[in-house]
């Protein structure tokens, strides 16, 4: 059985969702374990899943992350036991006002394809009251949510808490990494407060609500369409390092039970969001056992590899959670990050080295500063390199380095925390994150200033004019 981790003090069934509770949230841990937890005790069936009466008169429901023929080893669902199921609301209608900058169909009606490298300054906070699902702006993606098969790429910002609502996400998993103001999640397995420098996954189809703790919020999202993440395989490094499944945090079992008149089940279906009204909190779930379950994880906790001798390892090397496709080794979303830590190759220029690639990579910046990047690309911000478009050091970046020379030593990388989101699909990027005014139109400038350290002038029988060798 997984053993619970407490986050300052134990919490209780029943208590508030007020941010004044968050200090005692209690949560189970491993990834991709089998869990049982109960808010009461005896809430759990034994011995089946769907007795003809559950103990104290609850529902039996499960809720299916994969098909129910998948492989054993990939099936993934868990049974809620809860005061009353959730299938009892009003009719789904189309919401009013529509989120009409939520993609989850990328096509030349609401987005375009470009090589141009990007980047985007911080978000600003808006000054109208905003939670974290009107928040939400799609900045790139591929693929379709009805074809099951792409991703997106959001960012949000938000400023109050949802109130008497509750969101639910029918296209796919979200991978929601806070940058400023920690997120305090109740979902129908309990609650997760997530914090900078952490990242939660809250799988297709449970509904959750955000409050903000600590007031203004903002962040990334990655989404995806069919799969789920997983911890990459390790290969030639072995049984242990980078993300270890015991630092994977799940929420126990927590529930209310209350009246809630008007209470309102927004779900994203198709990219459209539909409301439901409901005179009851979802979050009445006494007691759950499954696989399929909302997690979170410290960044921090990441055990990195390194070169410890010469040359610079290939980002791949710090990937916390894949999303695979069908393709072995090929990935329809990373999750990489580039965490403080040493440098202690010899003769060899430690920064990332200057490439073109077959995958697309989103990044953003948690905080402190990204070691390639030596200006403009600033905690909240972002920027997309895809496929094949070239990319690397600043100018500044690059010369600062080689000036130092081959005997620097050891160096430490610290105060930064940087992601990447990395597909093998091609974006195609929004009309609004090509037309926002956090766009910054002079990123092409950090490296036009790269000159020609070729020494090759004197070399003899070289024409340097025309690049021909004298016959």
């Amino acid at each position: 059985m997984a053993r619970p981790e407490a986050e300052e003090e134990k919490g209780r069934a029943g208590s508030d969702r007020a941010p004044a509770g968050a200090a005692g949230v209690e949560y189970l841990t491993g990834l991709g374990n089998h869990f049982s937890s109960e808010a009461i005790a005896g809430a759990l069936p034994a011995g089946q899943n769907s007795p003809l009466v559950c103990p104290y008169g609850l529902y039996a429901e499960q809720i299916s992350g994969t098909s129910f023929t998948s492989p054993r080893s990939l099936n993934q669902r868990s049974w809620l036991y809860r005061i009353k199921p959730s299938v009892t609301h009003e009719p789904f209608k189309p919401r009013v006002p529509a989120h009409e900058k939520l993609v989850s169909e990328f096509d030349r009606s609401n987005s375009s394809a470009t090589p141009t490298q990007l980047r985007w300054k911080p978000l600003e906070i808006p000054d109208a009251p905003t939670d974290f699902v009107d928040g939400l702006l799609t900045m790139c993606g591929a693929g379709s949510s009805f074809l099951r098969h792409g991703f997106a790429v959001h960012m949000y910002t938000a400023n109050k808490s949802m109130d008497n609502c509750a969101f639910c996400n029918a296209d796919g998993d979200f991978l929601i990494v806070p940058q400023q103001g920690r997120l305090w999640i109740t979902t129908e397995c309990g609650k997760l407060l997530v914090s900078p420098g952490e990242a939660a996954v809250l799988p297709q189809g449970f509904r959750f609500s955000v409050d903000l703790p600590d007031g203004p919020s903002r962040g990334y999202v990655a989404e995806i369409f069919g799969t789920h993440f997983q911890l990459p395989d390790l290969g030639p490094i072995g049984a242990n390092g980078l993300a270890d499944p015991r630092h994977f945090l799940v929420p126990k079992a927590w529930f209310e039970e209350k009246s809630c008149p008007g209470y309102t089940i927004t779900q994203k279906f198709g990219g459209q969001l539909f409301t439901a009204k409901q005179d009851f909190s979802p979050f009445n779930v006494a007691a759950w056992h499954g696989n399929y379950v909302p997690y979170k994880y410290d960044l921090s906790k990441f055990c990195p590899y390194n070169t410890v001798l010469f040359d610079h390892s290939d980002p791949s090397i710090n990937t916390v959670l894949t999303a695979p496709t069908d393709k072995p080794g090929v990935a329809l979303l990373d999750f990489v990050i580039f965490p403080p830590r040493w440098l202690v190759a010899e003769h060899t220029f430690r920064p990332p080295y200057y490439h073109r690639n077959c995958m697309s990579e989103f990044m953003g910046l948690i905080h402190g500063g990204y070691e390639a990047k030596a200006d403009g690309f600033l905690p909240g911000g972002a920027s997309l390199h895809s496929c094949m478009t070239p990319h690397g050091p600043d100018t500044k970046s690059y010369e600062a380095t080689i000036a130092r020379g081959n005997n620097v030593g050891p160096h430490r990388i610290t105060n930064t925390m940087a992601f990447m989101f990395e597909s093998c699909l091609i974006p195609r990027v929004c009309h609004w994150a090509l037309d926002s005014p956090s766009v910054d139109p002079d990123y092409y400038k950090c490296w036009i200033g790269l000159r020609s350290h070729f020494e090759g002038m004197k070399i003899e029988g070289h024409d340097t004019q025309n690049g021909c060798a004298d016959v």
